[in-house]
């Protein structure tokens, strides 16, 4: 199944674009998105652990499983002051 991501702030920075297209096996999870993510664009690997996931505007966990359908936002962690 093809599911594209989009990736905002420093994961838009390191990937160098602003949405991927990922082929995953379904029934795909948030945490095999985060693993193939890793593995096709490796410069996200690091921040990956602490990047927060969205599926159709609703923040989801490492076990929701996704559609190709869904929209899906990859959200790194923020730091300010």
């Amino acid at each position: 199944m093809n599911v594209r991501v989009k990736l905002f702030a420093l994961t838009q920075d390191l990937a160098g674009c602003e949405e991927v297209s990922l082929e995953v096996e379904k029934p795909a999870t948030i945490g095999m998105l985060r693993e193939t993510l890793a593995k096709e664009l490796p410069a996200l690997a690091p921040v990956l652990a602490s990047c927060a996931f969205a599926v159709n505007n609703e923040y989801a966990g490492n076990q929701r499983v996704l559609e190709a359908s869904d929209e899906i936002a990859c959200l790194p962690p923020v730091s300010g002051g």
